[in-house]
């Protein structure tokens, strides 16, 4: 018997029911196009975003984290067939919770303290009039519980990882704890009448962060000496840019030939510059040449694509001779150490553009100091050619993270390290001397001047682990910015030839001042921080053996070998250690980050054993998680799976990683309720490789099997299937779900049938794997979709078996009328309705370019669904959205909106199965806008909304 009943069972069938769990939300319908517009949008949301405070690897959006702790929490209205008796009911209180969730996560409501409020009583109410607690146990950087402590929920954060948790206490249990206090650095209280939130803690970032620069530039200073401009005005020097040298290995030449990626300076219009270089003679250099450096403004001389730098992935060229240089001799001189480098510019702020100036001995003698004896110690990890793995410079002769920065650099971040414990000291004092008591220590849950010290230290800390990321030898030079970029733009250590070389004294990008100010700004975000509701304990634990009673777990773990989280968390957490070891030694007690319990697959720890070692600690979190949900069957679990879109296979399914994630959470005893494919990505990344092709990860719903489940067979599956999936889908369909998403969250309710039995037999006795269940899944999806092609009108339904047989092509007219026939019209009837075309003994559809142009509908003698879907998705891409709002009052009363809709839904459908992108992305554009429109359409209809029911719009996308 089905476990967990069909939600679209009838009332009268559900109250008859008892110890039915009661579904939640994210188990029946989303908002999903709302959630994922808010996701993607959030990418581009730079200044203010907490993630501002430090950086972590595959955060998720705050806005997903967001929606889906909410929607794991309040009940769908189909639990309350009492209050909701019908299913009209069901899906108008159902639309009243989109409307709350779409308005939730918008960023503009991330404080919206109202807003908020009414999402605390919709969890309370389908909590027993409580607030439950909520821990990710995997923590990493913090956008769930930082989310969860938004909606007024004890947040509780766990990894295993020290810079992880070392974030998740700034995320939330900082904030909380300082909430409201005036700052202690001395005057700063008295700029202000009062001080809300964390507004008082932001400022003390600030002025300690002003206070250590100054005293870092009193020490260090005289290493970053001014510019003189060619009129002999002094200016400051905002980088200084190097590329490094190897010489070259034609005997004829000898010359240390610089490997450049590009020699664009600026690219901005208007200010173009690059770097020009000439070989000349210098009696003290090797081969008695050298090469010069000049900077350039010349358009006509630019460098183009195919004479742009001197160095690539296929290996490099001398600049004398043009001799070609493999990239096997260029790691051979690194690992040798004979790569230098040669600084060959100097960036200066100019009065609002950048000055690009030669280098000048002074210059060169200021960046020629010795490396501190003080520089924290750590190896890089080993390199790998894997697309999923970490890469590494150590084929370049690498070996030491200190190795990453030229000796400035390393002396830049000593001091400020050093000064990091005198600001310790500093805001200690000066909280005394406010009145705070002294109390116990930040790691021992104090909140006084001893506290507070510790947090202002930490924060501090950020900032210097920012700097090193923008103060390194692997920052590239950008161009149309002009600025240096951050070392980890991707998820690895990848190599860099010419490099920029910031100035923390300026107070331009990679400095001191602008690093500061930017956590400032996170600090005070409205996103940062909006719940004084505190926090539950930020541990450093193993999610294999922590405790998991009496909390809801969300969470986002990490996948075989896509991140290495503890190899790249190195970089920052030994210059955290040297700032922080007294402020947390029991979280920094080790040399580098743990590794051995990480939940990766890592063949450069584990060998051949790391797939069967990632398997083997995947399941026992489950089962352990799973255990602390017994007796509790009303507790939801939701889960992340971040992928690739390579990582979908020919047949539709997904490769290993997806396979394994299911597997272990069935083997666990979990039953996968839903699955939600969550987008951060624009719609130009939709390529024709599965359904799944835009979404960046998948949320998984999942519920405690029972112990006493039963078994099944493959028919008795396959029928269930068949019986439940239809109107599963249908509830996706009519609900706001674009076509690109549709495949992947209908694995939802068909894995909800798999993973409900301990067990399901194959003919032959064995157990049915989860990929031969998917596949199932799949097939199961292309007969219900196919299925409403029967309840289309002739044109449409002939237009439909056309398209899937010869798309837009031309075909011998016979077949034409064959098939013309089989489907209850006729050639003459499709081309009177304008989507046909025969002539010359060939036919074909008219193509969706070809219906662009003007409609003039009212004129349109025969209006079939195919005509109204082709038309409406062709100027959806040429006008946009407003112009097929125009065009919707007209067309719906010719044909029925639902069923352009379903029909959009299965062209897109078919478009994929075709690998055809751009059909795809133009029936996914209709599709996926559909709530939108339909609200313009209201709008440009020019009456009421209660007037308007009576055009009949689907309401499921408000």
């Amino acid at each position: 018997m089905n476990e967990y009943p069909d939600i679209h069972s009838t009332a009268s069938e559900r109250s008859n029911m008892t110890d039915v769990p009661r579904r939640k939300l994210i188990e029946v319908s989303l908002p999903l196009e709302a959630i994922n517009a808010e996701a993607s949008r959030e990418k581009s949301i730079r200044h203010g975003h907490p993630s501002g405070l430090h950086q972590y690897w595959a955060r998720r959006p705050l806005a997903a984290a967001r929606a889906v702790l909410f929607a794991q929490l309040v009940d769908d209205p189909s639990s309350h067939p009492n209050e909701f008796p019908t299913i009209a009911a069901q899906d108008a209180e159902r639309a009243r919770l989109h409307a709350l969730l779409e308005q939730l996560v918008l960023w503009e409501s991330s404080n919206n303290e109202s807003l908020l409020r009414q999402a605390r009583e919709e969890i309370r109410k389908s909590n027993d009039g409580k607030l439950p607690a909520v821990l990710d146990p995997f923590a990493g950087g913090g956008a769930i519980p930082l989310e969860a402590q938004r909606l007024g929920l004890e947040a509780h954060a766990s990894d295993l990882n020290p810079l992880a948790v070392l974030i998740n206490k700034a995320l939330i249990e900082i904030s909380p704890k300082f909430a409201g206090l005036s700052p202690v650095f001395p005057g700063a209280a008295s700029t202000r009448n009062g001080w809300s939130g964390v507004d008082g803690f932001a400022e003390d970032v600030r002025r300690y962060g002003d206070w250590m620069r100054e005293r870092a530039e009193k020490r260090i200073g005289s290493l970053y000496p001014r510019a003189v401009a060619p009129d002999g005005t002094e200016h400051t020097v905002i980088a200084w840019l190097w590329a490094r040298v190897i010489t070259c290995p034609s005997p004829a030449c000898g010359i240390s030939t610089p490997l450049v990626k590009s020699w664009w300076l600026s690219k901005r219009k208007g200010q173009e510059a690059f770097l020009s270089h000439t070989v000349v003679s210098d009696e003290s250099a090797p081969g008695g040449r050298r090469v010069a450096y000049s900077v350039s403004y010349d358009r006509a001389a630019a460098p183009t694509a195919g004479d742009d730098g001197t160095v690539g992935r296929k290996g490099a060229k001398c600049v004398a001779c043009e001799t070609a240089i493999p990239l096997a001799y260029v790691r051979s001189e690194a690992q040798a150490g004979r790569m230098a480098a040669q600084l060959t510019t100097v960036v200066a702020e100019g009065e609002r553009k950048r000055l690009y100036l030669e280098p000048t001995a002074e210059h060169l003698a200021a960046a020629s100091v010795d490396r501190p004896n003080t520089v924290p110690i750590g190896s890089l990890p080993p390199h790998s050619l894997s697309p999923n793995s970490h890469q590494t410079v150590r084929i370049y002769g690498f070996e030491e993270f200190a190795d990453l920065f030229t000796p400035r650099q390393l002396v830049a971040l000593t001091t400020l390290s050093d000064i990091v414990t005198e600001a310790r000291a500093k805001v200690l004092h000066d909280g005394l001397a406010v009145g705070l008591p002294r109390g116990e220590r930040l790691e021992g849950s104090g909140d006084g001047a001893e506290a507070y010290a510790d947090a202002i230290a930490t924060i501090l800390a950020f900032a210097l682990d920012k700097q090193a990321d923008l103060g390194n030898a692997l920052c590239r030079w950008e161009p149309n910015a002009q600025c240096p970029r951050q070392l980890f733009a991707r998820q690895n250590i990848p190599m860099v030839w010419d490099y920029a070389e910031s100035n923390p004294f300026s107070s331009s990008s990679g400095s001191f001042k602008v690093i500061v100010s930017g956590i400032e700004k996170a600090l005070r975000s409205p996103a940062f921080g909006a719940s004084n509701v505190p926090a539950g304990p930020v541990v450093a634990a193993d999610a294999a053996a922590r405790d998991y009673n009496g909390v809801v777990v969300s969470t986002d773990p990490p996948y075989y070998d896509n991140i290495g989280y503890s190899d790249l968390s190195d970089f920052f957490y030994i210059w955290l250690r040297r700032s922080l070891e007294n402020v947390y030694p029991s979280l920094f007690a080790t040399m580098l980050v743990p590794k051995a319990e990480e939940l990766v697959a890592n063949p450069h720890r584990m060998g051949r054993e790391a797939d069967a070692f990632f398997i083997r600690g995947f399941n026992s979190v489950f089962q352990r998680i799973r255990a602390g949900y017994e007796g509790d069957d009303d507790r939801l679990l939701t889960v992340y799976y971040a992928y690739k879109q390579q990582e979908s296979d020919a047949e539709g399914t997904m490769s290993s990683g997806w396979h394994t994630l299911l597997d272990g959470l069935v083997n666990a005893g979990w039953i996968i309720t839903a699955t939600w494919p969550m987008r951060t990505e624009t719609s130009s990344r939709l390529i024709a490789s599965g359904a799944n092709a835009l979404a960046s990860s998948i949320v998984l719903a999942c519920r405690p099997r029972s112990a006493d489940a039963p078994t099944a067979t493959r028919r008795s599956f396959v029928a269930e299937l068949k019986s439940e999936l239809p109107e599963a889908l249908r509830t996706l369909i009519q609900g706001s779900i674009a076509p690109v998403d549709l495949a992947q969250a209908a694995i939802g309710p068909g894995i909800s049938v798999f993973s409900r039995y301990s067990r399901v037999r194959e003919a032959d006795g064995s157990d049915m794997s989860v990929r031969d269940a998917l596949l199932l899944i799949n097939s199961t999806l292309d007969e219900v979709i196919g299925e409403q092609e029967s309840d289309f009108d002739p044109d449409t339904r002939f237009a439909v078996k056309w398209y899937r047989q010869y798309g837009w092509i031309q075909e011998n007219s016979g077949i034409a009328d064959q098939l013309a026939r089989s489907s209850d019209t006729s050639i003459g009837a499709l081309e009177r309705g304008g989507i046909f075309e025969a002539k010359g003994g060939k036919a074909r559809l008219l193509s969706p370019t070809q219906l662009e142009d003007e409609w003039d509908i009212g004129a349109d003698e025969h209006v079939s669904v195919w005509e109204a879907t082709v038309r409406l998705a062709a100027v959806m891409a040429k006008h946009g959205a407003d112009e097929v709002a125009g065009l919707l009052p007209l067309v719906q009363t010719r044909v029925s909106l639902d069923a352009v809709k379903e029909l959009g839904f299965l062209l897109f459908h078919e478009a994929e199965k075709k690998r055809d992108t751009k059909d795809a992305i133009l029936f996914n554009g209709l599709v996926s806008a559909w709530g939108d429109v339909n609200e313009q359409a209201r709008k440009h209809a020019g009456s009421p909304r209660a007037v308007q029911q009576a055009f009949d719009f689907d309401e499921d996308g408000d």
